[in-house]
């Protein structure tokens, strides 16, 4: 019999939106629809020549694009940004010092996106625009509005980093300026999106989104969506007024587990389900809904846009236009051990791949199984030389590693919280549902040892040791963990209803961690900085504005959601399903550095 994790229909929204009610706005669907409108926003322009630019970022299949609009757009001439790049192999040389050899680690690039370009080309293409003196040029591809001195129109054709990785998995797009969706291993195009193309693509679509006449949204393939470039910004500009939702999407992995199938509302065919990232803004999406249709957008680019009013000015000052905190789930239930891990120093994190910041993070317990247990420091007793032999040698082939020789296990269950400062050894055992919290760094994990599986693409997962060894803190051993990262929990306050309770993390680490448990109204204030909630028990809570200031926003159990800085005032209470219940939120925020 299937083992359920819920005691009723699970009511977990997967497709959160921010809804823009301003209906002068009008979302074309398909290429035909979408083609017409363009055409009749040509037609109105007063220029003799008109100049439209259809700027692409990495990621976007360029073949649909380029056939529905090159067939369905009148034009008199159609350039393609990509044929004034530099060759193949310029780009290749001039991208490698940041994508180095490593399969998975690079370093944060500095480079913008007219380093990609053919300064000559250019010229030529300006000197062949200029020599026209009536009709319809199209520049289209990536980098394409640096092809014009100024344009009529601009199209942006903007797309979700998660669907980028999907598309690379299949092979179906390239990373700027080369021809190689057919290499073998996609985390080779992953690593040169993360490191490279879309840091060049940010910086560039930073100085353009108020000059967006239309935004088109090809995320679904073949199933184009196209807005106006002021409903996007006016959905993003709305979505710093309230409680939100960034879209969630899961991962199988080869130690997943079977909790989220049933909590998350999944495939139950699946084989696993091994992460969720429920707020990762760099590579989540926001749905804004426009009447009855969606467009979806990265949520990096309420970020970039808005950094104060989502933020707050002490984080923003401290992190810029990067989001600072990360929620996602590791299930385990059912499943297997996570890899043993460990992330680098500040320090070295900087100096080795160019992040301003590393990733310390913590492990709260969604649920347990029997058995559940974490690996947390080093045994009393640990030889670092020894341990690292050992590593190497199974590594190598040899018997495998002796986990449990080496590294501290503690047993844990529901609502524990192990926090997890980097430079510390550790992963999650089997039977967990972990919500993991953590600063944004997300890729920068040190694996020691895999348990000597395949990753889900039959192919080895990347071992880390080399760089791990430099970072291991040899002194975080049995009784320090004990005393400094196991279920550190501080009442705070109380009141008719409900309780706070201080959980983390670590003081080296930059996010502080707040619990409340509730039957009752619980007021809160963001006192100027972002929150990031989760409802970790009880089935629906009701989040609310003393002053009306935005619509009653409601969430379920194991929803994660946003309450911008600009928000202040607001607060939670039992609702629907989950009237009479004890219910439960975790809240992280950034400290303050005073």
């Amino acid at each position: 019999m299937k083992k359920s994790y819920l005691d009723k229909k699970s009511t977990f929204n997967n497709y959160p939106v921010v809804e823009v009610t301003n209906n002068e706005y009008k979302v074309e669907t398909g290429w035909e629809n979408i083609c017409e409108r363009l055409n009749k926003e040509i037609a109105v322009l007063t220029t003799a020549k008109k100049i439209v630019v259809i700027e692409t970022y990495q990621g976007v299949i360029q073949e649909e694009l380029v056939e529905h609009l090159k067939n369905g757009v009148n034009h008199t001439l159609f350039i393609h940004a990509a044929d004034c790049m530099l060759p193949a192999e310029e780009i290749k040389q001039l991208v490698f010092r940041d994508t180095t050899n490593d399969r998975i680690f690079g370093f944060i690039t500095r480079l913008t996106m007219d380093a990609f370009f053919d300064a000559q080309k250019i010229k030529a293409v300006m000197d062949e625009n200029d020599a026209v003196e009536e009709g319809i040029i199209i520049i289209y591809g990536t980098g394409a509005s640096l092809l014009c001195k100024k344009y009529d129109l601009l199209i942006y054709a903007d797309m979700a980093r998660w669907e980028i990785q999907l598309r690379m998995r299949k092979h179906l797009v390239d990373n700027i300026g080369v021809k190689n969706r057919d290499t073998a291993d996609w985390m080779l195009l992953y690593k040169q999106g993360f490191f490279v193309d879309w840091r060049v693509c940010d910086r560039l679509k930073k100085t353009l989104f108020h000059q967006w006449d239309f935004v088109l949204d090809t995320n679904k393939i073949n199933e184009p969506k196209m807005v106006e470039g002021k409903a996007v910004l006016e959905g993003l500009e709305l979505a710093t007024t309230r409680p939100f939702s960034v879209v969630p999407f899961f991962d199988a992995g080869p130690w997943g587990g079977q909790w989220m199938k049933e909590v998350c509302n999944l495939d139950p065919t699946a084989a696993n389900y091994a992460w969720c990232f429920n707020c990762v803004p760099e590579e989540n999406s926001l749905l804004l809904k426009f009447g009855n249709e969606l467009i979806e957008t990265p949520s990096i680019n309420l970020v970039f846009l808005h950094p104060v009013a989502l933020m707050g000015d002490a984080v923003y000052s401290r992190f810029g236009d990067e989001f600072p905190i990360r929620f996602d789930f590791l299930d385990t239930m059912d499943g297997g051990q996570l890899s043993l891990q460990v992330h680098p120093l500040t320090e070295y994190i900087q100096e080795k791949f160019g992040m301003q910041y590393t990733q310390d993070e913590s492990y709260y317990m969604m649920d347990t199984a029997e058995g559940a247990l974490v690996y947390l420091g080093l045994k009393e007793d640990v030889n670092p030389s020894a341990m690292l032999a050992e590593l190497e040698a199974a590594q190598s082939g040899g018997k495998p590693f002796d986990t449990e020789k080496h590294v501290q296990t503690w047993p844990v269950k529901k609502h524990d919280h192990v926090l997890i400062p980097a430079g510390t050894v550790h992963c999650s055992g089997k039977n967990s549902m972990v919500l993991e919290i953590s600063a944004t760094p997300y890729i920068f994990t040190f694996k020691l040892w895999d348990w000597g599986r395949l990753g889900l693409d039959g192919k080895p997962r990347p071992i880390n040791i080399e760089h791990g060894k430099k970072v291991i803190q040899w002194d975080r051993k049995t009784q320090w963990t004990k005393e400094n990262l196991v279920n550190r929990i501080e009442v705070l306050n109380e009141g008719d209803g409900w309780r706070e309770e201080r959980t983390g993390l670590h003081k080296t680490e930059f996010i502080e961690t707040r619990r409340h448990w509730f039957t009752k109204k619980v007021s809160h204030n963001t006192n100027g900085g972002v929150e990031v909630i989760c409802l970790v028990e009880g089935n629906e809570v009701i989040v609310e504005s003393p002053s009306n200031a935005f619509e009653p926003f409601i969430v379920h159990y194991a929803e994660v959601f946003i309450v911008p800085a600009k928000v202040g005032a607001y607060s939670i209470r039992p609702y629907g399903t989950g009237e009479g219940q004890k219910c439960g939120t975790l809240k992280g925020f950034v400290r303050s550095s005073a």
